[in-house]
């Protein structure tokens, strides 16, 4: 029998906010708060982004990124809880396992845009944009010696995250692993998702019969993982490679489908057992078209379903994990569900999923929850988190 590890309450910075508790009142709210509308990273060119505004935390030398300055938000949320995790522990079994899809790469385009007589600004270190980064820096920080570990396999990185950090935790080699994921919004993505004709000028419309592509963000997530009991428990991780295309999903969602369904087997439950699902949702008509089919012929069209990128953007590397606190929230809520943000226009060519409304709200919080991350090359993930009864949450 596999060692049950759990979930404590997660720190969360993205669009909807800079605390966890500020992210989880406008996910809950009647109203969606609307995304940023810039020509930034487009100049001459304004789309909707999933910025996070406020102030960071500061940091200097090579570890000064945003991608960084993200993190250490998030981890504010959870230092204190942090602090009591690590007593008594050893830094050599304390890993952290990160996703990022471009690390500080950001960084490295201001700094190209103030070149100047070829020399880079001071203020810039090549380190910053290195995809290990992330990892290295918070181990860095928090003088640790277990694994550091960054994924990147785009749009699935973090959800790849979970799954690692729970395998160090099931062989044992870890005790104690904060695990997550962050990306910074740049004109790396936001262009290159423009290329591929994928990125929309509106608000994102995920599932509908005028949805014409995504709008990119920015977030930082961040669980503490162990086998300490929590409110949630990773209860089930499901990955699969259909490697179909470069940048296309499978159109019959075959990849998708089996990273659910592992998901399903390894948590030992039935697919009606699933209470909600959170929807990779991208809003392209390819990957909408697949989700569909593929959570239709695993689960039917009756389980409550919606899509949270409308109010993020889609966020890449920290994809998965934010998410995945999303559903944290949602666990350990009052049975509220995250809405589904829409135009209300139903694509007659996709199977009509039970997507959550103003009416759609349980008589308590579901006990287990799917999150789906997709991403370039047919790399997916599936995560099934459970809620824990009787267990408070260790805030």
């Amino acid at each position: 029998m596999k060692t049950p590890v759990y979930l404590h309450k997660p720190g969360v910075v993205c669009a909807l906010g800079t605390t966890t508790d500020a992210v989880s009142r406008a996910l809950f709210a009647s109203e969606p708060r609307p995304l940023t509308t810039t020509d930034a990273y487009t100049p001459g060119r304004e789309l909707p982004l999933g910025v996070v505004d406020g102030d960071l935390p500061p940091l200097e030398g090579r570890d000064a990124s945003r991608n960084n300055r993200l993190l250490l938000q998030a981890l504010s949320q959870i230092q204190s809880l942090l602090d009591r995790q690590l007593d008594g522990l050893e830094p050599h079994r304390v890993g952290v396992v990160l996703g990022t899809s471009t690390s500080g790469i950001g960084d490295a385009e201001q700094a190209f845009r103030e070149e100047a007589c070829e020399q880079l600004p001071d203020w810039y270190d090549y380190a910053m944009q290195e995809i290990g980064a992330p990892a290295q820096f918070l181990a860095r920080h928090l003088g640790l010696s277990g694994p550091a570990t960054t994924i990147s396999t785009a749009c699935s990185s973090s959800g790849k995250a979970l799954a690692s950090a729970r395998r160090l935790l099931q062989t044992g080699v870890c005790d104690l692993v904060i695990c997550g994921g962050v990306d910074t919004l740049c004109r790396l993505t936001v262009n290159g998702f423009g290329a591929l004709d994928s990125v929309s000028e509106r608000t994102c419309n995920p599932m509908s019969a005028n949805r014409d592509g995504i709008n990119i963000g920015e977030a930082a997530s961040l669980f503490l993982m162990s086998r300490e009991p929590a409110p949630v428990v990773l209860s089930g991780v499901g990955e699969s490679s259909d490697a179909h295309h470069i940048s296309a999903p499978h159109p019959e969602g075959l990849g998708a489908l089996a990273a659910m369904r592992a998901a399903l087997d390894d948590a030992g439950l039935p697919g009606e057992e699933i209470g909600y699902v959170n929807l990779h949702g991208t809003a392209t008509p390819q990957n909408d078209s697949m989700e569909s089919r593929a959570v239709e012929q695993l689960l039917g069209l009756a389980t409550p379903c919606s899509a949270t990128k409308p109010l993020t953007g889609h966020t890449l590397g920290a994809a998965g994990a934010l998410e995945a606190a999303f559903c944290w929230l949602t666990l350990t809520g009052d049975g509220r569900l995250p809405r589904h943000w829409w135009d209300g226009q139903p694509d007659p060519a996709l199977p009509l999923l039970s997507l959550v409304n103003d009416d759609t709200r349980l008589a308590s919080a579901p006990r287990h929850v799917l999150s789906n991350s997709f991403a370039f090359g047919g790399n997916n993930v599936a995560l099934v988190l459970s809620g824990v009864d009787g267990v408070a949450s260790d805030e």
